[in-house]
């Protein structure tokens, strides 16, 4: 999970202010000298690391930190505000031209999933009601027109070629392209290399002079850490990037770069790759991105995936069943397939406030595997069973674990536990109907 350690370290700190009634120009001293080396070990600049514990410092131990009746919180609030800052403040939209077609020209080094990266941006900007052109302008990496014909096809977006012709000619012609084919935003996915050379730099200078992009996005692997930073800043210098979207910083536990980037370059991440699949891209949030890495989670990126992988009209009328207790163990199946629709479970409780202490706490128990577990004692129940599991003798739990390869124990367990969920649920429905709601977050359920 991204920023993991840095995320552990923090926290560990943040602990030990909040233990102390009143804190001392010391105790700031000793807890920021433990975020220098947390944030240098999770690969950030020296120099973002350096100014950044200088901005916190001076802050905190202002008169209103140190005589402040919750020192500790006072602290925190600062640190996020600093590392909210540090990231850029503010989410930065793409920007989009009042005279179709928009252009996006997408650069960067082989390796760093730019091709993949192009599909994705399509993918979201065609959910957006956009009619978006992918181009394939890397006529030299072997195979690289052919995969981006293939995820165009996989997204639904067409794909404009013109074979191994001069890249700079392509992408003048896509535009034409677009034009007459009522395409309103072109994604240009240009060649990389496997280093910044010349060669490389002046290719995409003649097309960016040629199409004039309205976005320049340098697309960067998070997982290289300060090489990815150090790859933006050769860019910037000589390609003036508007954005970078920083890919594999699911995979990423340092997190460095993301906190350095726009330091150093002065360019806003706009966009993150958040896993392989197509929808796994999302828009950076500075803010949230603060909030998760000081374990204070992120409700508002939780409820948008639910919202997204959640079909509305089966939300009511699950929120009914609830409500009457008629939540059955077949609702129960189908919500532990649309939570898993929504990526990782641990990533996603992670999003919750707190819930990445407790996980940390109970290690090995959140596992995937033990979904498919529950999953196959489920399956092995009849519709009736399913519906109403107060006939469930003996007899038939012990058919139910032969047919899963479970443990009678294990049946009952599963029963047990589903029935207090069904209490909790109707509790979590009837708070939010108290409050004229449909509870605290909409089209979000409660499947455990």
């Amino acid at each position: 999970m991204a920023f993991e350690g840095l995320s552990d370290r923090l926290q560990e700190v943040f602990k030990k202010l909040r233990g102390k009634g009143k804190i001392s120009e010391e105790d700031v001293k000793l807890a920021m000298r433990e975020v220098r080396l947390a944030l240098l070990e999770a690969d950030v600049n020296y120099k973002v690391t350096k100014s950044f514990v200088a901005a916190v410092s001076e802050r905190a131990v202002g008169q209103e930190v140190l005589q402040s009746v919750t020192p500790g919180q006072q602290v925190v609030k600062i640190v996020y505000d600093e590392m909210t800052q540090l990231m850029g403040g503010s989410e930065t939209k793409l920007t989009m031209s009042s005279k179709p077609p928009t252009v996006f020209m997408t650069v960067g080094l082989q390796g760093a999933g730019k091709t993949t990266t192009a599909a994705k941006l399509s993918r979201n900007l065609l959910k957006q009601g956009r009619r978006p052109l992918l181009v394939a302008a890397d006529v030299y990496r072997p195979a690289a027109i052919k995969q981006l014909q293939v995820l165009g096809e996989q997204v639904g977006v067409p794909v404009f070629s013109m074979g191994q012709s001069n890249p700079v000619d392509i992408a003048r012609a896509s535009l034409e392209y677009a034009r007459s084919n009522n395409r309103d935003i072109v994604i240009i996915d240009t060649a990389g290399r496997l280093h910044v050379n010349e060669e490389l730099m002046a290719e995409l200078l003649q097309i960016q002079k040629t199409v004039n992009p309205h976005e320049t996005l340098l697309v960067v692997d998070a997982m290289t850490g300060q090489d990815a930073v150090n790859v933006a800043e050769a860019f910037n210098d000589q390609l003036s990037i508007t954005g970078v979207i920083l890919t594999k910083l699911d995979g990423d536990t340092r997190g460095g770069a993301a906190l350095s980037v726009k330091a150093v370059t002065g360019c806003p991440i706009k966009l993150v790759g958040m896993g392989e699949k197509m929808d796994a891209l999302e828009t950076f949030y500075p803010e949230r991105m603060a909030s998760r890495i000081l374990g204070m989670g992120d409700i508002l990126s939780l409820v948008e995936k639910a919202q997204e992988n959640f079909d509305e009209q089966k939300a009511r009328e699950m929120e009914q069943k609830i409500r009457k207790q008629e939540f059955t163990l077949e609702d129960f199946l189908e919500q532990m397939q649309q939570v898993k629709s929504m990526g990782p479970l641990q990533d996603l409780l992670g999003m919750i406030p707190g819930m990445d202490k407790q996980l940390k706490g109970i290690e090995g128990q959140i596992d995937e595997k033990e979904i498919l577990h529950v999953e196959a004692i489920i399956r092995s129940m009849t519709p009736e069973e399913r519906r109403n599991p107060a006939i469930l003798n003996g007899s038939r739990k012990k058919r139910i674990a032969r047919g899963s390869g479970a443990k009678v124990q294990e049946v009952n367990r599963l029963v047990k536990q589903f029935e207090e969920s069904r209490k909790v649920m109707k509790q979590f429905a009837d708070m939010g109907g108290k409050k004229g709601k449909r509870g605290a977050f909409p089209g979000m359920k409660f499947p455990f």
